[in-house]
C-alpha cells in the first residue's frame, strides 16, 4: 500500500496547488486509513486544517480539492463527508492488478531500502560462568526480531553479543577454582555450566567473607589484565565453557551473533580516558575521573557525575560502553547503533551517550538508540521465578514449553485417531513450543512488563504463534486435499475479487510493506505481530465464507492465489520474527 499513498499524497498535494496556488504546495493532506470500511479506503482531512489560513468553510475547501483532484485510475469517484473529509476507495481492478503482481515476487511487495545503513544491533549479552535466564529472554528474541527485519528491509547489519567476560569476577572464580576444581581451568576441562554456576556462588560467598581470599582475587586480576598466560589460559577455558552453553540455546532459538565481549574493548579503554581528558571534559572527584553530566542531579541538586576511571584506576560499564561507542562509529563505521537492553538501564544509556556526543564520537547523522523492554513476569504479577525463588533458567524455560506442547499435540493426535511418527511430534512440539514462547514475547509492547503464561501462549485460538500456524497449515492443506502446487497455478492466472471477505484479505495482504517499514523504524515487532494476527484472522473469515476447492473458474484459481499469498505472507512475516512454520500440525 505504500506505493498507494504515495501516489494518493501526490495526486492531493497537485490538487491543492491547482486549486489554491503554488503557496499550497507540500501542504501536509493529512492522508489517513479510513476509520470505518464503509468510508473507504483513505480520508484526507487536510481541508480542516485549512480552512483559517484559506478562510474557508473546510467543506467548501474539499469541494475544490475534489474538483481538481484526478484520481480515476486509483480510485472511485472521492466523496465528501461530515465537515471536509475526503474519502477514497481504491479500484477493485487496481487491487486486484497489485496483487497480481505480488504472485511472482518473491519480496511480496516490500522493496528494500533505497539508501541501506550500517547498523549495529547489541542484544542478548549474557554474563560468562553464568546460565542465561528468562531476564535474557526479551532482548534476545527482540533484538533478534529487529535485526531481521532490518535486514530483510536491505540494511547491513552486524548483530553484536556484548557478553560480560571481564573484571573482577573473573578473579574470583579463577582463584576459587585453583583449588575447589583445577581442571575447569584448563583448555581441556569439561565443567557444565550449572557446575560453574555453583563453583561462582561459592567465590562470591568466599569473597566476601575471607580477607585472604579477597586479596588473591585481586592479585588474579591484575595478572589477567596484565596479560599473565597462566591467567589468560584459565579465562579463556571458563570463557569457552559458557560460550558452548550460550551455543546450544541460540542454535535452539536459531538465533545467530558475533561475541564481542567487553574484553574486546579492554585495550581501548586507556585512550578513552586519554581523548576525554585532551578535551578537558574529565574533573578530578574523590580521587576518581569523572564527567560531569548536563542534566542529570543527585539528592542535593549538584550535578551528577559519571565514573570513567575509579579511584583505584579500574575502569567499569560506562568506560567499556564509551569505548564501545568509539569503536563502533570510527571502526565499524556504523550509522545507527541500537541496544536492546532493558528500560532499567534508560538512564545509564542517557548519560553515556551524552558524554560520548560531547566527546565528538558520534558523527553527525550517526543515531544511537536504547530500544528498552519491561521485565517478563508470573501470573502473580511479579518478576517470574521458580517456585524457590529462584530466576528461572531460559533453558527450563523453553523445555517446558515444548513439554506443553507435546502433550497438546498428542492429546489432538489420540482424539484424532491419527497415527503420527515419533520424529513428526517431537518436530512439531519443538516448532510450536520455541515459536509460542518467541511469539507470546513479541506480540506484546515492548516497552511494557508482561505476564508470561503457557496456557494463553500455547492456546489455539486467540494472538497466538499456534493460531497463526494453523492458518498456515491450513492453506498447505488445501494444496494437499487439491493435490495443487500452488506455486504453478499457470502465467495467465489472475486475481478476480467478488466476495466483501476477498476484499478484506485483499487489502491487508497488500500492507505489509507498510507494516515493515514501520517496525524498521520504530523497533516495535508487536506491530508485525498484530498484522500477521489479523491477516489469519481474516483469512479465517475468507475461508469459511468462500468455497475454494469447489468454485468455478475463473474463481477457483483467484481464491487459490489468495490462500497462496496468505500462506507465503504469514510465512515471511514469521521468520522476521524468528519463528518457523509447519506443512502439517
Amino acid at each position: 500500500m505504500l506505493a498507494a499513498i504515495a501516489t494518493l499524497t501526490t495526486r492531493l498535494d497537485q490538487a491543492l496547488v491547482s486549486a489554491f496556488g503554488p503557496d499550497l504546495a507540500g501542504t501536509d493532506p493529512v492522508l489517513v486509513p479510513a476509520s470505518n470500511p464503509k468510508f473507504g479506503d483513505f480520508q484526507a482531512n487536510g481541508a480542516m486544517a485549512l480552512a483559517k489560513r484559506l478562510k474557508d468553510k473546510p467543506r467548501a475547501i474539499a469541494e475544490k480539492i475534489v474538483a481538481h483532484l484526478e484520481v480515476t485510475d486509483l480510485c472511485e469517484p472521492p466523496e465528501i463527508a461530515g465537515p471536509g473529509f475526503i474519502n477514497l476507495r481504491l479500484k477493485a481492478t487496481y487491487i486486484e492488478a497489485q496483487l497480481n503482481a505480488l504472485t511472482g515476487d518473491e519480496r511480496l511487495g516490500v522493496a528494500a531500502v533505497a539508501q541501506p545503513q550500517k547498523v549495529i544491533v547489541d542484544f542478548s549479552s549474557p554474563n560468562i560462568a553464568k546460565e542465561m535466564h528468562v531476564g535474557h529472554l526479551r532482548s534476545t528474541i527482540i533484538g533478534d526480531s529487529i535485526a531481521r527485519v532490518l535486514e530483510f528491509a536491505g540494511h547491513d547489519v552486524l548483530r553484536l553479543n556484548h557478553v560480560g567476560d571481564w573484571g573482577t569476577q573473573f578473579g574470583m572464580l579463577i582463584t576459587h577454582l585453583q583449588t575447589a576444581c583445577p581442571e575447569a581451568l584448563t583448555s581441556g576441562g569439561n565443567v557444565d555450566i550449572g557446575d560453574l554456576v555453583t563453583f561462582y556462588k561459592q567465590a562470591k560467598e568466599r569473597f566476601d567473607q575471607d580477607e585472604d581470599f579477597k586479596a588473591r582475587s585481586r592479585e588474579a586480576v591484575v595478572a589477567l589484565q596484565s596479560g599473565d598466560a597462566t591467567a589468560r589460559a584459565a579465562w579463556t577455558a571458563l570463557c569457552n565453557q559458557s560460550r558452548k552453553a550460550f551455543q546450544t540455546l541460540y542454535d535452539r532459538l536459531d538465533i545467530c551473533l558475533t561475541e564481542r565481549g567487553e574484553s574486546f574493548y579492554n585495550p581501548f579503554l586507556a585512550d578513552v580516558v586519554q581523548e576525554l581528558a585532551a578535551q578537558g571534559l574529565l574533573v578530578a572527584d574523590q580521587g576518581a575521573q569523572v564527567v560531569f553530566l548536563e542534566g542529570f542531579s543527585n539528592k542535593e541538586g549538584d550535578p551528577l557525575p559519571l565514573i570513567i576511571q575509579k579511584s583505584d584506576g579500574g575502569f567499569n560499564y560506562a568506560t567499556t560502553d564509551l569505548a564501545a561507542i568509539r569503536y563502533r562509529t570510527q571502526e565499524d563505521g556504523a550509522q545507527r547503533i541500537l541496544y536492546v537492553v532493558d528500560a532499567g538501564q534508560g538512564n545509564h544509556f542517557a548519560q553515556v551517550f551524552q558524554v560520548a556526543a560531547r566527546a565528538g564520537w558520534i558523527p553527525e547523522g550517526v543515531e544511537l538508540t536504547h530500544v528498552p523492554f519491561g521485565v517478563v513476569q508470573g501470573e502473580d504479577g511479579k518478576k517470574f521465578k521458580t517456585r524457590s525463588g529462584e530466576t528461572v533458567r531460559l533453558k527450563d524455560l523453553l523445555d517446558e514449553a515444548v513439554t506443553r506442547s507435546r502433550v497438546d499435540l498428542e492429546t489432538r493426535i489420540q482424539t484424532e485417531g491419527r497415527e503420527e511418527t515419533e520424529e513428526f511430534i517431537q518436530t512439531v512440539a519443538e516448532t510450536v513450543g520455541i515459536g509460542a514462547v518467541k511469539y507470546a514475547d513479541l506480540s506484546q509492547n515492548r516497552t511494557s512488563n508482561y505476564i508470561f503464561s503457557y496456557d494463553k501462549m500455547l492456546a489455539l485460538q486467540g494472538n497466538t504463534a499456534p493460531y497463526l500456524l494453523y492458518a498456515y497449515v491450513r492453506v498447505q492443506g488445501i494444496s494437499r486435499k487439491g493435490t495443487i502446487d500452488l506455486s504453478q497455478l499457470g502465467t495467465d492466472a489472475a486475481v478476480h475479487l467478488g466476495d466483501d471477505s476477498e476484499f478484506t484479505l485483499a487489502k491487508h495482504l497488500l500492507q505489509l510493506d507498510e507494516v515493515v517499514a514501520e517496525v524498521a523504524r520504530d523497533l516495535l515487532p508487536s506491530r508485525l505481530c498484530q498484522y500477521l494476527f489479523e491477516l489469519s484472522q481474516k483469512f479465517n473469515q475468507f475461508y469459511d465464507r468462500c468455497s475454494v476447492l469447489q468454485a468455478e473458474e475463473p474463481q477457483r484459481t483467484s481464491r487459490l492465489i489468495l490462500c497462496d499469498l496468505t500462506a507465503r505472507t504469514l510465512k515471511l512475516g514469521l521468520s522476521l520474527l524468528g519463528i518457523a512454520v509447519l506443512e502439517r500440525m
